[in-house]
C-alpha cells in the first residue's frame, strides 16, 4: 500500500525548510543522506537552486496516471439506462443506496437544453412543436438542432473565454484597447461552430502560427497565449518580459493540464511535484515567441529564430536573479517515455510549441482529455466530475465518478476529440434528463426517494437528481432580449458599447466607453459587448462575471441585494419590459392571451391558476392603460427567481 500522506509530509517539509534556510545547509544535510537530492543543474549560479527528484510515488496520483479505458458496469437501473454514462452513474448511486429519478417534463427539458446548448430560451413556438411532437427521435433531433446553431458557438466560447482571461483591453491603470483582440473570440465561436476536434483547437493556439506559416486565422488563435493582463508602459521591458512568460505559462498549466504550474514561479510547488525548474522550463518554450515592443499591446506570437538568448530559472522568482539555465522541456511528472517532447526545427521556428502542443493531445498525456471532459461536463451539470476544473493536483478534490471520467475521456480520443459527439453523449443520457424536483402531487415513494437523495447527495455529487443552477449575467441579459423581442443575433465583429449609467461613465478615462452609434447594435449577444478590463458591463458584474485578469474554471454564484436591484429598477429592464408590452399588445388580443404569452417567452410555460387570478387582479387593481400594465407584468416576470434558474 503506498502512503501517499507520509510522501506528502516529505515532500512539504523539504520545500517548506527550502524557503527558509539557505542552501548551503541543505548540501550538509543530504551529505548526511537524510534528503535525496538531484544533481545540480549546470550553471554558475548552480548552487543557488537544487531540483527535487522524482519519486516512485509522484505519478501515482489519480491524475497521472495512464487513461485505461473502463469496462462499463452492467446497469443496475437497465429500463432507466440510455447509454453508457447511465450505467456509470445507476451503479454508483446504488453503491451508495439511492435511485434515479424519472424524466423531467418535456417542457422543462427544451428549456434546460436551449439554455445550456445556446444559452437562449426556447420560444413559444418551439416548445409548443416539442410537445406536439411524438416521434421516438423528437428529443435527439432537438439536439442536433441546437448543436447546429450558431448560437451554440456564441454559449460555448464564452466558457472558454473565462479560461483565456479574454478581454479587448490591456488592464491596470491606463487600460488601453487591443483593437483587434475581438478576432480572436470571434475565431473561437467559429472553431466551435464548425467543431474542430479539441486537439487542433489546443495546436492552433499554441503553435498556429508555427503550423499554418503565414495563416492569418492560425495565427489570431495565438492570441490565447497573450489575453492576459499587460502594462506595455512600464518602463522595465526586462520585467514586464517575465511577468508575461509567467502569466502565459501559469495559464497554459492551469487550462490546459489542469495544474496549478504558476505555484511553482519563485518555490517548488508546496504540495504536488512540480519544481520551480519545471516551470522556467515550461517557460522556456514561448520565450522566443513573445516579441514586446514598449508601448505596444500584446496581439499574436511572434518568433525570433534562430532564438540565441539563454533562458533562466529566476531565483525567487525575481526577473533581476537569473539561475541556473534550462532547456524547453515539458513538465516531468506528465512525460513519459511513451510520449516525448521532441521539438524539429523549420524554416522559420525551432518548432518548440508545436512540439508542446503534439505532446499535450498524445493519446499517452493522463490529463489533457480529462481536464476538457471535466470542464464540458460541468457546464452541463453546473459541476465538474471534478470539483477543482482547473486544479488536478494533490490539493484538487478526487472525482465523483472516476471510472465514468475515464471513460469518457478515452471515448472522447477514440471519437478524434470531438467535443459534439461529447455534449450529445451526455445530454443524451438519461442522467442528464432527470427531474430537479418533485412533480407537482408526488407519491409516497417519490417523497421518500427524494428526501434519501437530499440527505444522502445534498450537493449532487452522486447526480440522484438534476442540479439546478442560475444563468449566467450574459445569459439573463440576452434571455431578457430574446423575450422581449429585440435581440440582434448578427454575429462577429468588434465589441460593441451599449448606453452606461451616466455616473458610471464618469469613473472612466476620457473615451474610455465611446456609446455604439447604431442603436441596433446596443441589442447585440452579450459575448460581443465590448470587454473591457477594468469595468465590467453592470449585469455582467451583478452576477459575477470575472474580471479577466486570471483565468477562471468557476464563476461565483452569489445572491446579493445589487441583483435585484439591477433587474427592477435599470433603464435596461425597463425599457425591454416596454418592448415586450407592445409586442404582446400586438400580437395577441386578449388579456389572458397576452398573459399567457408573457409566461411563455419568459419561463417557457402558461401560467397556473393561481397566477393568473393573481394578474388579473392586479392589472384590475392598478387602473393604468393595458400597455402600462403589461410592462409592470413583464418586469415582475424578469425578476421571477424561475427566470433566472434553470430546472
Amino acid at each position: 500500500m503506498i502512503d501517499f500522506n507520509k510522501d506528502i509530509r516529505r515532500r512539504f517539509l523539504f520545500r517548506y525548510l527550502w524557503t527558509l534556510i539557505p542552501a548551503t545547509v541543505f548540501l550538509h544535510v543530504a551529505s548526511w543522506g537524510l534528503i535525496g537530492l538531484s544533481e545540480e543543474i549546470e550553471s554558475d549560479n548552480s548552487a543557488s537552486y537544487l531540483e527535487t527528484p522524482l519519486n516512485k510515488y509522484d505519478r501515482q496520483h489519480w491524475s497521472f496516471l495512464p487513461i485505461a479505458k473502463p469496462d462499463v458496469p452492467s446497469c443496475t437501473a437497465p429500463c432507466w439506462c440510455r447509454n453508457e454514462v447511465d450505467c456509470f452513474v445507476a451503479t454508483k448511486l446504488a453503491e451508495n443506496g439511492l435511485s434515479t429519478q424519472p424524466t423531467a417534463s418535456r417542457r422543462t427539458l427544451i428549456r434546460r437544453l436551449s439554455y445550456d446548448l445556446t444559452g437562449l430560451p426556447p420560444s413559444p413556438e418551439q416548445i409548443e412543436a416539442f410537445l406536439e411532437d411524438s416521434s421516438d427521435d423528437a428529443y435527439s433531433r432537438l439536439v442536433d438542432r441546437l448543436l447546429d446553431s450558431t448560437r451554440y458557438g456564441e454559449r460555448w466560447a464564452q466558457h472558454w473565454l473565462d479560461l483565456a482571461r479574454f478581454s479587448e483591453t490591456d488592464g491596470f491603470e491606463h487600460d488601453k484597447v487591443r483593437k483587434e483582440a475581438w478576432k480572436y473570440r470571434d475565431w473561437v465561436i467559429r472553431s466551435l461552430n464548425d467543431d474542430m476536434p479539441y486537439d487542433e483547437f489546443i495546436r492552433l493556439q499554441l503553435a498556429g502560427d508555427e503550423i499554418y506559416p503565414n495563416d492569418e486565422e492560425a495565427l489570431t488563435a495565438t492570441r490565447f497565449c497573450l489575453s492576459g493582463p499587460d502594462m506595455p508602459d512600464i518602463n522595465l521591458l526586462e520585467e514586464r518580459r517575465h511577468s508575461v512568460l509567467n502569466e502565459l505559462t501559469s495559464t497554459v498549466g492551469e487550462v490546459l493540464l489542469g495544474l496549478q504550474v504558476g505555484c511553482a514561479q519563485c518555490h517548488d510547488h508546496k504540495y504536488d511535484p512540480i519544481s520551480q525548474a519545471d516551470f522556467y522550463r515550461l517557460r522556456a518554450v514561448f520565450e522566443p515567441a513573445l516579441t514586446l515592443k514598449k508601448n505596444r499591446s500584446l496581439s499574436t506570437l511572434q518568433e525570433v529564430f534562430p532564438y540565441s538568448r539563454d533562458s533562466h530559472l529566476m531565483l525567487r522568482g525575481d526577473f533581476r536573479s537569473p539561475g541556473p539555465v534550462v532547456q524547453p522541456v515539458v513538465v516531468r511528472v506528465v512525460a513519459t517515455d511513451a510520449n516525448t517532447f521532441s521539438p524539429k526545427a523549420a524554416e522559420s521556428s525551432a518548432g518548440l510549441r508545436t512540439a508542446l502542443a503534439n505532446w499535450l493531445t498524445s493519446p499517452e498525456n493522463p490529463l489533457t482529455s480529462r481536464v476538457i471532459v471535466n470542464r464540458v461536463w460541468q457546464h452541463h451539470f453546473g459541476e465538474g466530475l471534478v470539483d477543482t476544473p482547473s486544479d488536478f493536483g494533490l490539493m484538487g478534490y478526487e472525482p465523483s465518478h472516476a471510472k465514468l471520467l475515464d471513460w469518457l475521456a478515452a471515448s472522447l480520443i477514440e471519437h478524434d476529440w470531438n467535443l459534439k459527439w461529447l455534449h450529445r453523449t451526455i445530454v443524451d443520457s438519461a442522467t442528464y434528463r432527470q427531474r430537479s424536483r418533485l412533480p407537482e402531487a408526488p407519491t409516497q415513494s417519490e417523497i421518500t426517494a427524494w428526501e434519501l437523495a437530499l440527505n444522502a447527495d445534498p450537493d449532487c455529487e452522486l447526480l440522484s437528481r438534476y442540479p439546478r443552477w442560475r444563468l449566467e449575467g450574459e445569459a439573463i441579459r440576452d434571455a431578457i432580449l430574446s423575450s422581449a423581442g429585440q435581440i440582434n443575433l448578427k454575429s462577429g465583429g468588434p465589441g460593441v458599447r451599449p448606453p452606461l449609467p451616466k455616473e458610471l461613465v464618469k469613473t472612466l478615462l476620457k473615451n474610455q466607453w465611446v456609446e455604439t452609434e447604431d442603436e441596433a447594435e446596443h441589442y447585440r449577444r452579450s459575448i460581443y459587448v465590448f470587454a473591457r478590463r477594468n469595468l465590467r458591463y453592470p449585469i455582467f458584474e451583478v452576477f459575477d462575471r470575472p474580471s479577466a485578469n486570471t483565468s477562471c474554471s468557476i464563476r461565483g454564484v452569489s445572491t446579493t441585494a445589487p441583483q435585484s436591484l439591477h433587474l427592477l429598477n435599470s433603464r435596461f429592464t425597463l425599457n425591454m419590459s416596454q418592448h415586450m408590452a407592445e409586442s404582446l399588445l400586438t400580437s395577441h388580443s386578449s388579456l389572458d392571451s397576452q398573459i399567457d404569452g408573457a409566461f411563455l417567452r419568459t419561463l417557457g410555460r402558461i401560467p397556473e391558476a393561481d397566477e393568473r387570478a393573481m394578474v388579473h387582479h392586479f392589472v384590475h387593481a392598478s387602473g393604468s392603460t393595458p400597455h402600462t400594465q403589461l410592462t409592470h407584468l413583464c418586469l415582475a416576470l424578469f425578476n421571477c427567481n424561475e427566470f433566472v434558474i434553470v430546472d
